[in-house]
């Protein structure tokens, strides 16, 4: 109750605006999904913000947290009042459509951002000032294609969002089952805010698939694996790291037993090896987050803002030496530096950006579970 009461202050403060900064102190705005069909992906965004360190590299922090409602419009709106606000980073949206429409202000005020979601900006300008700390999508899916190709699945069916993520995830699939000559029999769309998929998976059984690609996120995801279920479907159901969270299983039941999930490293945690290289910082985020959320509270989501945190402790000394937060010279230099940024440890994988590669993430950022009990268990 006391977090969501300070919330609730930052975000009028979002729409009446913002007293200036001191000079030293830097502005971290948020925008995420923590209401809408989105929440499953925003709340845990806006709650791990709202836990995270007072200072970065030993500089003041103030962080302000604003609820888009899953709503595009909303988003761009949030931006507008952030950069306004002289904030020299913005962390935001939730979904693809919300990051673009994020972004998209953003870059007129020279300000980065970490995109939440794995948007890929379009226009190679603009996306010089995006960071998706989000897993990118062909990563993702090359492992779940490559697991379909040992298994011998020669025909999908493919069912997703009709938006920018679905989209998006299709692309990367079509690319990666083309190689391995896996066959795409249909593909079928939905809307997030959608209640029933029936004749969408109706269509899906009659072209009798070998598995069936869910392409969506949140617990609007396991609207199709559920009717999918119901129906009798036997084949095999594969989901994305959108779709990984307690949420989902929540929403899913035993309908989604058995369903396999390319998902990162953090939710799984407990069942990697101390080796692993997200092993320190996921202890220390779970450590961090569920003693203010509770022991089974930890989400793929939140992790995405503690490791917009870990890279900004290796680019904010650098973007110092070029001005103070608050001025357009520190947020050209953190750009700057956030595009060169190495090694850096998250709790979804190691960050080795580039000019051409904002996502940075290798394999380290991926594995293949299994959902069973109502849990999730490693593939082999």
């Amino acid at each position: 109750m006391k977090v969501k009461t300070w919330l609730v202050g930052l975000g009028l403060s979002g729409v009446l605006g913002f007293s200036m900064p001191a000079l030293a102190e830097m502005v971290i705005g948020v925008s995420v999904s923590a209401t809408g069909p989105a929440a499953a992906l925003g709340a845990p965004q806006r709650n791990a913000a709202s836990i995270m360190p007072k200072t970065i590299a030993g500089e003041p922090v103030k962080v302000i947290i604003l609820d888009d409602a899953s709503d595009p419009n909303v988003a761009s709106r949030n931006a507008r009042n952030l950069v306004e606000s002289q904030v020299d980073v913005i962390l935001g949206g939730s979904t693809v459509s919300n990051a673009f429409a994020t972004t998209e202000v953003a870059v007129e005020a020279k300000t980065p951002v970490f995109g939440m979601s794995p948007a890929k900006v379009p226009d190679p300008v603009k996306a010089q000032w995006v960071f998706p700390v989000a897993q990118d999508n062909t990563l993702m899916a090359d492992a779940l294609i490559e697991h379909m190709a040992a298994n011998n699945i020669k025909r999908i069916g493919v069912i997703g969002f009709a938006d920018p993520y679905g989209e998006d995830w299709l692309k990367a699939v079509q690319e990666k089952t083309a190689a391995k000559e896996i066959e795409i029999v249909t593909v079928e769309k939905y809307n997030r805010s959608d209640t029933s998929v029936n004749s969408q998976v109706v269509k899906l059984i009659a072209t009798r698939p070998d598995a069936v690609l869910i392409l969506a996120s949140g617990t609007p995801a396991a609207l199709p694996h559920i009717a999918l279920s119901e129906r009798g479907y036997k084949g095999q159901i594969y989901q994305t790291h959108g779709a990984a969270g307690a949420e989902f299983l929540k929403a899913g039941g035993k309908a989604v037993e058995n369903g396999i999930f390319v998902i990162g490293p953090l939710l799984i945690n407990h069942l990697l090896p101390e080796d692993a290289a997200t092993k320190q910082s996921s202890n220390e985020f779970i450590e961090m987050y569920t003693a203010e959320f509770g022991p089974e509270s930890i989400s793929t989501f939140a992790g995405h803002v503690y490791d917009a945190w870990a890279l900004l402790e290796q680019a904010v000394p650098q973007a110092k030496q070029a001005g103070e937060p608050g001025t357009e010279a520190f947020r050209v230099a953190l750009r700057d530096a956030l595009e060169n940024a190495q090694e850096v440890k998250g709790v979804h994988g190691v960050f080795n950006m580039s000019p051409t590669d904002h996502f940075g993430h290798d394999e380290r950022a991926r594995y293949l579970v299994r959902v069973k009990n109502g849990q999730f268990e490693l593939v082999d």
